[in-house]
């Protein structure tokens, strides 16, 4: 049976995944709001900051990791710091705190350059088309190798295409087959928190929509995530 972790830090709180889940993460957590720039409730953290990591997530249970540049079309200068700096220092943070659960957010383009017209599984090997989904690629390999070596269970998230509302016209077909709502979203990273039952995940993460072009066995049966919508509904 999961076990709801009582103290979760969360960095990048104030990006666009992190401001429109929070309101939806469970009421009982102490959640505990982290970005590079502060605001309201969220304190101010560098994960590029290895002292300032540690101090930030001793004592917690549970790290969720969302922050990073989360730009495709970035160049290898812009990734460095927060993609591989800060993900690694908060892996090595995480287990010298001895975090019970790392749940960092990888993409779907990770594995965005596989073969037209196959599924993509949780199971396949990173495959990306740009130095962005490189950078997740490696989030994967650390989270892997954290698990290996630590006390530290991850989970790595393959976090589809994030759009706040119900996806309009227009909207690419392979961005509907991928869109990840704030609802589901809230609900994957409350499973990843609370999921028991393995050292290493590597977990995909979209909607219910009606033809996916992901695969979410794995994240069904191991997570328990249950997806309820669907990019396509209203069309």
């Amino acid at each position: 049976m999961a076990t709801e972790a009582r103290t979760v830090i969360l960095t990048g709180a104030a990006g666009r995944i992190g401001r429109a889940i929070t309101p939806m993460l469970p009421t009982d957590w102490d959640l505990r709001r982290t970005d590079l720039r502060a605001e309201d409730v969220v304190t101010t953290l560098d994960v590029t900051d290895l002292d300032a990591c540690r101090s930030a997530f001793a004592g917690a249970d549970a790290v969720v990791h969302l922050a990073a540049v989360p730009d495709p079309e970035a160049d290898w200068d812009s990734l460095l710091p927060a993609n591989i700096i800060g993900a690694h220092h908060v892996a090595q943070a995480a287990a010298e705190c001895e975090v019970r659960r790392l749940v960092l957010a990888s993409s779907v383009q990770a594995v965005a350059a596989r073969p037209a017209g196959r599924q993509s599984r949780a199971t396949d090997a990173p495959r990306p088309m740009n130095l962005y989904g490189a950078t997740k690629a490696w989030a994967e390999a650390l989270g892997s190798w954290v698990a290996a070596t630590t006390a530290v269970s991850v989970v790595a998230l393959r976090l589809g295409y994030f759009y706040e509302t119900q996806p309009g016209p227009g909207t690419p077909d392979y961005d509907l087959s991928a869109w990840l709502s704030p609802r589901d979203a809230a609900d994957l990273i409350r499973n990843a928190v609370t999921a028991e039952g393995f050292d290493f995940f590597v977990a995909n993460g979209i909607s219910a929509n009606r033809y996916p072009t992901i695969d979410l066995d794995d994240t069904l049966r191991t997570l328990g995530y249950r997806p309820v919508d669907d990019a396509w509904q209203s069309r």
